[in-house]
């Protein structure tokens, strides 16, 4: 198997080089390895153990971006880049398990698209029950059948990455744009674990008026979007 991994982070200074350091025990089962750590222009050193990171580990191949642009961006920005036939998405923060990672790909060998779904949250009460809401609303509008898009641990066919649209929010949303271009969707549960380093970039009422904006954002592109009619004959 060819894995890119994909991992957008900002302000994570405490957990890169564990994280790079997990991820380095999973290359085994891979053919190719890569693992595309997006600095979403991180102000706290983040940067900084990125590149030490670099030196130790040959697999990392880092992007340091200037500006903080966005989750969205950053995100993107990596899935650009990546080059292995399987694409890995996950947070810099140690709340996803890279120890996961080699079940989702096996699972891509029958599927487009695998998505992790947290089995045993490690949140506070009200981010689980915030989260519940969030995806019983967003399911209502999207139809999409997932049920945690929260957890951005996820494995996909590298030709999904152009279903996405350079929209700010598209990484809310991603199973919703692989199944708007009929990818066949699998989920599988995920080991989730307690963040242990820094502070988390959202809440429930910071991340709700963004949510709703977005959910708008997807059903205006919905109703525009007119597909392609198949690859061209002889």
């Amino acid at each position: 198997m060819n894995l890119s991994v994909v991992i957008p982070v900002y302000n994570e200074v405490g957990s890169i080089e564990a994280l790079v350091e997990e991820l380095a025990t999973i290359r085994e089962h891979f053919e190719f390895y890569e693992v595309i750590l997006v600095d979403d222009g991180s102000c706290d050193g983040t940067p900084e153990q990125v590149k030490r990171a670099q030196e130790r580990f040959d697999f990392l191949k880092p992007i340091l971006c200037e500006k903080n642009r966005g989750q969205s961006a950053a995100l993107l920005t990596g899935l650009k880049a990546a080059t292995g036939a399987l694409v890995c998405t996950l947070d810099g923060d140690l709340q996803n398990d890279p120890a996961d990672i080699p079940a989702l790909a096996r699972a891509a060998s029958a599927y487009d698209v695998v998505c992790g779904y947290r089995a045993k949250r490690k949140d506070s009460w009200s981010r689980r029950a915030g989260s519940r809401l969030a995806n019983k609303v967003r399911r209502a509008v999207t139809h999409d059948g997932i049920r945690d898009t929260g957890c951005s641990l996820k494995v996909f066919k590298r030709a999904c990455v152009d279903d996405l649209p350079a929209l700010d929010g598209v990484h809310r949303f991603m199973p919703a744009y692989f199944m708007l271009n009929g990818r066949t969707i699998h989920q599988l549960p995920v080991n989730h674990r307690a963040r242990i380093h820094g502070t988390s970039k959202y809440t429930n009422l910071k991340r709700l008026p963004r949510t709703i904006h977005d959910l708008w954002g997807f059903a205006w592109y919905r109703s525009r979007w007119v597909g392609t009619c198949g690859e061209p004959s002889g």
